[in-house]
């Protein structure tokens, strides 16, 4: 099992879950989620890595403080926890926001990363579930304690307590999202979740891309992982990614919703052991990244 620690960052109380010893890998999670949703694919990568998933402020453990909830600020938050723990790089995973904070990440910290993997991510076009376009709308912050009250939290627990008498286990996907909806209860939860939302999505969808920028990942190992029954983020969007970053390796599960690291850990925890294994990890020096950039101009 992974340790839950906890350490201060500029003031701010951050909560993180480790295991193993090895290579860094950060896990990051997704959007009103939280270290946990790393749980099952920790301790089979706790045996070669050393696994750092932290609780993003705002989520989870960490606490929630009235402040930028902006990509660039989540990447910032990562880049000092990886250093305050002693580590020059790491391999990045980001799953959902976390996808998008792993690519920011990639992109402002280039030497610190080594390898880039995305789980069913953002940032990588418009299109986003329909709710989270409409949770953006003015007066949502308003509607969401009527219907992440205690009450409905109670139910739901309810619920889960009789199918597990019966024998029922429900879909690990299932089970992560009703965690989400829970974390919600909370008041500061909610306004961290709020502004978290509204800095990468609109009523027109996802605001935020990294398209443009995907070339100057040319040079960093990146796994594509994907679920081709994704309800939040579709497909199209892991295709697309792939035939844009060159070398990239795109690895869909199929019947996988929106937590493909949740339906099958074992495989996700293989597949990530295994591009670890057969890739060296990017160190990228100034040089390079100008003549990326160069290139790039050049093209555009």
């Amino acid at each position: 099992m992974s340790e839950l620690k906890h350490l201060s960052i500029h003031g701010h109380g951050v909560s993180y879950r480790t295991a193993g010893a090895g290579p860094p890998i950060l896990l990051v999670h997704g959007m009103a989620g939280s270290s946990a949703t790393w749980e099952p694919v920790m301790r089979p990568l706790a045996r070669h890595f050393t696994v750092i998933a932290p609780d993003l402020l705002g989520h989870g453990h960490s606490e929630k403080p009235r402040g930028d909830y902006s990509l660039g600020a989540f990447a910032s938050l990562l880049r000092d926890l990886v250093v305050a723990l002693g580590h020059d790089q790491a391999t990045v995973v980001g799953q959902s926001l976390g996808g998008g904070i792993a690519m920011q990440f990639a992109y402002q910290f280039p030497e610190r990363c080594e390898r880039l993997v995305l789980v069913a991510s953002g940032g990588l076009g418009e299109e986003v579930s329909p709710l989270l376009r409409l949770l953006t709308l003015p007066g949502s912050e308003y509607l969401l304690p009527l219907a992440c009250n205690s009450t409905v939290n109670a139910i739901g627990e309810k619920l889960g307590s009789w199918l597990g008498r019966l024998g029922i286990r429900p879909d690990p996907a299932v089970a992560e999202i009703l965690a989400s909806f829970e974390s919600l209860g909370d008041a500061e939860t909610r306004e961290a979740f709020i502004h978290t939302l509204r800095s990468v999505v609109d009523i027109r969808g996802q605001r935020v891309s990294a398209n443009d920028k995907l070339y100057l990942t040319s040079d960093l190992p990146t796994l594509i992982v994907w679920g081709d029954r994704d309800p939040i983020i579709p497909l199209s969007h892991a295709i697309e990614a792939h035939d844009a970053i060159a070398g990239s390796r795109l690895e869909i599960f199929e019947g996988a919703g929106h937590y493909p690291h949740c339906t099958d850990p074992e495989r996700f925890a293989d597949v990530l052991d295994q591009f670890v294994a057969s890739t060296s990890g990017a160190h990228l020096s100034l040089d390079r990244w100008r003549a990326r950039l160069i290139a790039g101009r050049a093209c555009g």
